[in-house]
């Protein structure tokens, strides 16, 4: 299991109501239990500075390279933690293109977390020169997805 995903999962739990994941793949077997204040004494100790645990060994793959520093320009970055897509459906036109100008709250993309689809809208007004992501991609809080100027 990459990264990326085991993030994102960590970061499902930790904003959700359940306590506890677990997740079987071919390439491995993943265990995230949410720490609480009342933890029960038959429970393994935990430390209560850190919000999960993770109770598995997981299975390492290649590593994965750092994400690269923004570009100049006004950057437009992620919300939240989800699935980038550049159109409002599969098959229609995206919503922008490399060249494209954009006003403030024209929207740019769609972001789906836990199966809701968020409109990602533009903050600043200008020309779209970089488009940082892939349809389909995932992306962190925080991560850029567009350079406007």
């Amino acid at each position: 299991m990459d990264l990326r995903k085991l993030k994102t999962l960590i970061d499902l739990v930790s904003e959700s109501n359940i306590s506890e994941l677990e997740i079987a793949e071919a390439d491995g077997k993943v265990r995230i239990v949410k720490a609480s204040a009342q933890a029960a004494p038959a429970a393994p100790a935990a430390s209560h500075s850190a919000p999960l645990t993770i109770a598995a060994p997981l299975e390492r793959g290649p590593a994965e390279a750092p994400v690269p520093a923004a570009p100049p320009g006004n950057v437009v970055k992620s919300p939240m933690v989800g699935t980038f897509y550049r159109s409002a459906s599969p098959g229609s036109e995206p919503f922008i293109e490399i060249g494209s100008t954009v006003k403030i709250g024209d929207p740019i993309c769609i972001i789906e977390a836990m199966k809701i689809m968020n409109e990602i809208e533009a903050d600043a007004a200008g020309t779209i020169r970089e488009i940082l992501c892939e349809n389909g991609q995932a992306v962190e809080f925080g991560q850029p997805l567009f350079v406007i100027e």
